[in-house]
C-alpha cells in the first residue's frame, strides 16, 4: 500500500527545488501532482489529472452503489409483480442491477467532474493566496525519508496528510 503526502509550499520556485530534489531520491513524476492557481505557470512541473483535482472518482463510486441497489430493487420488485403474466427470472435482478449500477456511475461522475475533491478544497484559500499544493504518492515504508527529503528541500515545511492510496501496482 503507498500513501499520498499533501503539502503546501509558498511559491512555484520552492515546488521546483522540492520535484528536483524528490526525483533525485527515485520518486517518479508520475507519483507526484503540482496544483496551483490558474495564474502559476506549472506546465514544466508534474500535473494533477482530472480525477485528482475533481470529485469524478468519489462521485462515481457512490452512483455505481446507488444505482446498483436502486437496479436490483426495481428487478425484485419485476419479479414480485411480473407485468402482464411473463415469468422472469433471477437473471433480470442481475442484469438491473449492473444496468444501474453503469448508469449510476455515468451520471454521478458527470456531476462529480464538475466539483473540486474535498481534499484539494481544504487547500483552497492557500492555493488562491498563490502557494502551491504538492502531492506524493509514495510507498509506506518510505514516507519519513521522503519527508525529510521536503524538509530539506524546502525547511518548514508540514506534510499535511498522509491518506493511504492505492497505486496501480498495489491492484
Amino acid at each position: 500500500m503507498s500513501r499520498r503526502l499533501y503539502f503546501l509550499l509558498p511559491d512555484i520556485g520552492t515546488a521546483h527545488r522540492v520535484v528536483d530534489q524528490l526525483k533525485q531520491n527515485d520518486v517518479s513524476e508520475d507519483d507526484m501532482s503540482v496544483v496551483a492557481r490558474d495564474s502559476v505557470q506549472t506546465s514544466d512541473l508534474p500535473q494533477a489529472d482530472v480525477s485528482e483535482t475533481s470529485d469524478l472518482v468519489g462521485s462515481a463510486e457512490r452512483g455505481a452503489a446507488a444505482g446498483g441497489v436502486t437496479g436490483v430493487v426495481a428487478g425484485l420488485a419485476a419479479m414480485a409483480f411480473p407485468p402482464a403474466g411473463l415469468a422472469i427470472g433471477g437473471g433480470l435482478v442481475a442484469a438491473t442491477g449492473l444496468v444501474g449500477a453503469g448508469f449510476g456511475a455515468w451520471a454521478s461522475s458527470m456531476i462529480g467532474i464538475r466539483h473540486d475533491n474535498s481534499q484539494i478544497e481544504t487547500y483552497e484559500k492557500a492555493l488562491e493566496n498563490g502557494q502551491v499544493l504538492v502531492m506524493v504518492d509514495v510507498a509506506s515504508e518510505r514516507v519519513d525519508e521522503i519527508e525529510r527529503v521536503i524538509q530539506d528541500a524546502a525547511p518548514g515545511t508540514k506534510v499535511e496528510g498522509t491518506d493511504a492510496h492505492k497505486s496501480d501496482a498495489d491492484t
